[in-house]
């Protein structure tokens, strides 16, 4: 049976329910339903359906809208991506409920498909041969694709049998020139790992991969970044002042990372099950190795994050911890949505490290100060959710000061 057509007053009804739903500003809700209605009205001009919109009009929508505005201000808007998204919010929004998603998705061109099958391939191949994990698969993947849209025509199924080492060469040169040299070598590991499928599917006659040269990095030979023990307690007593939801949100979130040295997608993983109020334990799903442990609940931590469950986290149904501070109320999309407000309480602490601005620094600050403290190198690994030794040693090199204090005054003069 056919559902009867939803009328242009059904469709902004819906419109403003759900953004009202999902605690926009009234502002915007106000706004974004009036562009809504002005847009299914220029569409109503021209004999289109809202359901059959396509990116085409929503294009020459704003074109001429654009034109009033020049008319009616004898000027372009001042900011031409600000005033794109005021009028594009309302619309993608409303063409979201009526299509279910926004934009269409476009038809893949026949090198696209073969790109998207081979990538496909190689996940299934690192996944059920090599035992890799799932994150180091899509990173892989990643460059793979990156390698492939580089190689344009030539990046078919009959090329690739065709490539040679000028091409790769040709490749990680143009790679080179925006990398550092430690991200030039993942470079080099991933593109070798893809030549690797190559051969081993019978896509290329021969193993190049044993053509890749990389940078030579050494071992331990950069000294990671990390805030000073008074920086971390600055950050945390000007952050603790704010008494907004965001900042209780961001205090809670700095005081994971400062008294347990977690991985910012840890953080943001943290769900509400992982709070154990009656053991006073805390469940930590690390990002890396996939591994649960359990640490306890520190009493400082517990009470941060109350806070802020109480007077700070807006009411979702979402089972995550931390909540954006802006609708639509979601939970954190990565780790690296927290890069943001974590520099920016730094800075609003006068605090400006040299080296990293982001979560992971207080990571690095966490081992430090439990290597000063004597704390086993094992212990710390277990802490921070290290699979292997290696990882946690490189933190060694953080304690400049206690190498300082065992160290040999060079004399002035050598005697005769």
């Amino acid at each position: 049976m056919c559902m009867p057509p939803v009328s242009e007053d059904g469709w902004l009804s819906r419109l403003t329910e759900h953004l009202q739903n999902e605690r926009y500003h009234p502002h915007i809700v106000t706004r974004w339903t009036a562009v809504a209605r002005h847009f299914l009205r220029y569409l109503e001009e021209r004999g289109t359906r809202v359901e059959d919109a396509q990116p085409s009009d929503v294009a020459g929508y704003l074109r001429r809208e654009r034109r009033r505005y020049v008319r009616r201000h004898y000027h372009r808007p001042p900011s031409i991506t600000g005033w794109r998204n005021s009028y594009t919010g309302g619309i993608h929004m409303l063409l979201r409920l009526v299509r279910g998603s926004w934009p269409p998705p476009s038809a893949l061109t026949a090198s696209e498909q073969f790109h998207a099958a081979l990538t496909d391939e190689y996940a299934r191949w690192m996944q059920d041969r090599r035992g890799l994990a799932v994150e180091t698969c899509r990173d892989r993947c990643e460059e793979a694709c990156r390698f492939l849209d580089w190689l344009g025509p030539r990046g078919t199924a009959v090329q690739l049998k065709e490539l040679e080492v000028p091409d790769l060469d040709a490749y990680v040169a143009s790679r080179a020139a925006s990398l550092r040299r430690v991200t030039l070598k993942g470079v080099t590991v991933k593109l070798r790992s893809f030549l690797r499928h190559l051969y081993a599917s019978g896509r290329a006659p021969r193993d190049l991969s044993v053509t890749i040269i990389g940078p030579r990095v050494y071992a331990d030979e950069a000294i990671p970044s990390a805030l000073r023990a008074e920086d971390v307690g600055r950050v945390l007593e000007v952050t603790r002042r704010d008494r907004s939801a965001i900042g209780r949100r961001d205090y809670a979130i700095l005081m994971l990372l400062a008294k347990y040295g977690l991985r910012a997608g840890e953080v943001t993983a943290l769900r509400l099950d992982d709070l154990d109020w009656r053991h006073d334990r805390l469940r930590i799903r690390h990002s890396k190795t996939h591994a649960v442990t359990e640490l306890p609940l520190l009493a400082d931590v517990g009470d941060a994050i109350v806070q802020y469950l109480r007077r700070g986290r807006p009411s979702v149904r979402y089972r995550e911890v931390f909540i954006r501070s802006r609708a639509p109320y979601r939970p954190f999309r990565s780790g690296s949505s927290l890069y943001t407000p974590i520099r920016d309480r730094l800075e609003a602490a006068g605090i400006r490290p040299t080296g990293k601005r982001g979560p992971h620094a207080f990571r690095h600050t966490r081992a430090v100060t439990l290597l000063r403290a004597a704390v086993p190198a094992k212990h710390i690994g277990d802490l921070l959710g290290h699979r292997s030794p290696k990882s946690t040693t490189v933190y060694l090199k953080l304690a400049t000061e206690d190498l300082r204090a065992v160290s040999l005054e060079i004399p002035r003069e050598l005697p005769v």
